[in-house]
């Protein structure tokens, strides 16, 4: 059994809760978190530079001079790429940058990442993230109080726009709901930090990126 600990908002322990480790994932599922990760990266992507070939720049096709007797090198149209103001050679155009991951291995990436972060002891459960006032003086003192000094990733089982409003102002801090939350998130931040609820969700999906047997 791994063991979870339980903390409240003003950083007093409030008991632990427990996870069994056949849930975790440890022996296998590397190589699914960095695909993961990679994917998450290239879907940010804009991917909407885009240059002008030859046939795009304005301009007549009627040649600069003539072709001999100038002195001067052959030219036949200024929109040539050797030309300033030409076309691009090879340049960037609008493109998708996505890269597919199907179901199995997304579900076993993040199997992998949330179990390396139980087993770090980096993972901690709030006994609840009912803030007095959505204030950030309010959440960066619960933050403070649990020792959280470099940022971190709290786990809803729903959106709270009280807790948004609180933590939306703090440096390198996301709210984020347990059956949405990727890969990538789970390993930005040094501290994830989870609701009771929570907690619930995240089991459930656990379970669903085990393999028959395990």
């Amino acid at each position: 059994m791994s063991t979870l600990k339980v903390f409240d908002l003003k950083g007093a322990a409030a008991g632990e809760i427990e996870l069994p480790d056949a849930l975790l994932c440890l022996k296998r599922g590397e190589q699914a978190v960095h695909d993961a990760v990679v994917a998450h990266l290239a879907a940010c992507r804009a991917g909407n530079a885009s240059t002008l070939q030859k046939g795009e720049v304005a301009g007549s096709n009627r040649k600069p001079w003539r072709q001999k007797g100038t002195g001067r090198a052959r030219a036949g149209y200024r929109q040539s790429p050797v030309w300033r103001g030409g076309g691009i050679v090879f340049g960037p155009k609008p493109r998708d940058y996505r890269l597919d991951q199907n179901r199995k291995v997304a579900r076993l990436a993040f199997r992998r990442a949330l179990s390396e972060r139980i087993a770090a002891g980096e993972v901690r459960v709030l006994d609840s993230v009912q803030v007095a006032e959505a204030k950030t003086r309010v959440m960066a003192a619960a933050l403070k109080a649990m020792g959280v000094k470099r940022g971190a990733l709290i786990l809803t089982d729903r959106i709270d726009d009280a807790l948004k409003r609180a933590t939306r102002n703090l440096p390198d801090v996301e709210v984020a709901v347990a059956k949405d939350v990727g890969v990538y998130a789970l390993l930005r931040y040094p501290v994830v930090l989870v609701t009771r609820g929570a907690v619930d969700v995240l089991k459930v999906r656990l379970s669903g990126g085990m393999e028959k047997g395990e």
